[in-house]
């Protein structure tokens, strides 16, 4: 059998200083304008609602890697973990076994 290599990679944000810095970026009078009327409707600021729109992209851009990383430390209890036979799991049996409310 030919073996299965995973890898996963674990970010850590630590927010140990309370200071931020100024990230500049560029846009045309029509993006700005579409990003100010989506902070107003937001109620936040054009700046609040560009940096949260930015981490939440980040964020799920980061989720979304089909890369993983894990370190050669932990990889032999990976291995074990990955190795064990399923334990079942009823309540997701019972959920398999309905008809999907479309197929109704």
């Amino acid at each position: 059998m030919k073996p299965i290599h995973v890898y996963a990679n674990v970010i850590h944000m630590e927010n140990t200083s309370p200071s931020t810095s100024v990230l500049s970026v560029r846009v045309n009078s029509e993006e700005r304008a579409l990003l100010e009327e989506a902070a107003g409707q937001a109620r936040t600021s054009l700046s609040d609602f560009v940096r949260r729109k930015a981490l939440e992209s980040a964020e799920i851009d980061i989720l979304n890697q089909t890369l993983i990383t894990i370190p050669a430390r932990d990889w032999e209890v990976f291995e074990a973990w990955l190795s064990k036979p399923a334990s079942s799991n009823h309540g997701l049996e019972a959920m398999a076994k309905r008809k999907p409310v479309w197929d109704k």
